[in-house]
């Protein structure tokens, strides 16, 4: 099953993220609340699973190793983002 969500997570994040939030308790063990998953779910999905990843593996703080997968995550959704703003302004449709 672990397997299966780490190829889930790299093609469809928000699927992956529903299945997590269904099978298991994950999202509890790493978040407080519901509001951070909930605006991860929405804006930034590769670096919310990318940080749940990180805080379940290492079981407390994010270490300095860690933290190039989760800037990494970051990255890639800030491609996401730029790279639909970039269709739109130059209206490239899909």
């Amino acid at each position: 099953m672990p397997c299966l969500i780490v190829l889930i997570a790299l093609l469809l994040p928000r699927v992956a993220m529903i299945l997590i939030l269904l099978f298991t308790r994950w999202f509890q063990a790493v978040f407080d609340g519901w509001l951070l998953p909930l605006l991860g779910f929405i804006f930034m999905p590769y670096t919310t699973l990318a940080y749940l990843f990180t805080v379940l593996s290492t079981g407390g703080p994010v270490t300095a190793g860690w933290l190039i997968l989760i800037i990494l995550a970051v990255l890639v959704d800030i491609a996401h983002w730029g790279g639909g703003l970039f269709r739109r302004r130059r209206g490239i449709a899909r």
